[in-house]
């Protein structure tokens, strides 16, 4: 006869703290969420009416969706963006990979004082001016191109893949090396599938990054059909040109107040992030966890 576990009164009290805390952090992230999502919904002239967080979509209309498709920068931008993220996302994993396993091998000549120069770099650098230059230098200004190489690797994120890599055993490379294996095989066979759930975390931070970013693109691009997605945004955010948020709409559409539409570039800017966290979501906590632990 299985005995029945007796909670005590202060694991019961921790439960519902605990219950509350965390029902509070999620409302306060879903309701300026839900309430861009309802504004973009909502009929535009009770949005000019309305004051406060929209708790519910007031009048159905999806003219600002429709508005927010036949504009030309959006649609240019996005496409932007998804090159970005997939190559530069692809680029950085692969990069992130090979320095990390280099930095990871205790045989490798001048590691410590190679990976403390690396770790530098997070504390110091030079400035935007001097990134700038460099980047101008290299023939690589005006061009998507900029956004993604100078941004190749995250010393941040090396650390965190160094740090789960140095956690297998040393036995298991040097067993396939034994048996023949290269470098390259022992990398991208062995030890990325025994680190996948700290590759999938990175996978998931770079990707947000590349989605995000605006500011490169805002000093080194001035092509607008090579602006990203996040600049177009932040363009009809702060600018508030209403007839830049129309695009190519009639004339009757143009009665669709500036407002909606900018919530509504708002939510097809963010849903794609949101679609990806839930598949990545399992391995966060343990790919954190791994290089927070081991060192």
């Amino acid at each position: 006869m299985k005995r029945k576990i007796k909670i005590g009164f202060g694991e019961r009290i921790f439960d519902v703290v605990n219950v509350l805390i965390t029902s509070s952090l999620t409302l306060i992230i879903l309701i300026p969420l839900l309430s861009i999502l309802f504004a973009s919904l909502s009929d535009p002239v009770e949005v000019m009416r309305h004051q406060g967080l929209f708790l519910f979509p007031k009048g159905i209309n999806f003219g600002a969706y429709i508005a927010v498709s036949k504009n030309p920068s959006i649609i240019s931008g996005y496409l932007n963006t998804i090159f970005i993220v997939v190559v530069g996302t692809s680029i950085n994993i692969v990069l992130t990979l090979i320095g990390a396993y280099v930095l990871s091998r205790k045989n490798t000549l001048l590691v410590r004082p190679i990976t403390l120069m690396i770790v530098f770099t997070m504390y110091f650098q030079g400035g935007t001016i001097p990134f700038y230059l460099v980047v101008r230098n290299v023939g690589l200004d005006n061009s998507i191109w900029a956004l993604i190489f100078p941004v190749a690797i995250s010393t941040f994120n090396l650390i965190i893949m160094r740090t789960a890599m140095v956690g297998v055993p040393e036995s298991l490379p040097e067993s396939a090396m034994i048996d023949g294996a290269g470098h390259v095989r022992i990398l991208f066979q062995i030890m990325m599938p025994l680190v996948q759930a700290t590759v999938a975390v990175l996978l998931l931070y770079y990707a947000v990054a590349h989605w995000n970013a605006w500011f490169n693109a805002m000093i080194f691009l001035r092509n607008r059909r090579l602006y990203p997605l996040q600049l177009i945004l932040r363009e009809i955010i702060i600018h508030n040109n209403a007839q830049m948020m129309m695009g190519n709409v009639t004339v009757d559409e143009q009665g669709f107040i500036g407002e909606t539409i900018r919530y509504a570039t708002i939510v097809v800017a963010t849903i794609p992030i949101l679609c990806i966290y839930p598949f990545l979501q399992r391995y966060f906590v343990k790919g954190v966890m791994i290089g927070a632990l081991k060192g």
